[in-house]
């Protein structure tokens, strides 16, 4: 994976979570490379055009993760009703 560098590194801070940290760690171990490398590979290869949704405009997009959510709160109240029909019969002992 590494690559000669061509040009000059500049050294830059980030503040990132200690799972991110961890991940990235875990990645450059199984790649055998540094965390460095990790990072400037993942910024080389972000392309914010080729994003989900990147071509949506914002009402677009509102729309979009309007309908999502309903659909993820129907299925949880689907699932609770589920669960708790299924906790009814287990305390009756019909389970």
């Amino acid at each position: 994976m590494p690559e000669l560098q061509t040009e000059k590194l500049v050294r830059k801070q980030f503040l990132i979570s200690p799972s991110q940290i961890k991940k990235l760690d875990r990645i450059a171990r199984n790649e055998g490379t540094s965390v460095a490398e990790i990072v400037r590979v993942a910024i080389d290869s972000y392309n914010p055009d080729n994003a989900p949704f990147a071509d949506l405009k914002a009402p677009e997009l509102m729309d979009l993760v309007s309908t999502r959510l309903k659909e993820a709160i129907a299925s949880t109240q689907k699932a609770n009703r589920k669960i708790d029909s299924t906790l009814k019969k287990l305390s009756k002992g019909r389970l």
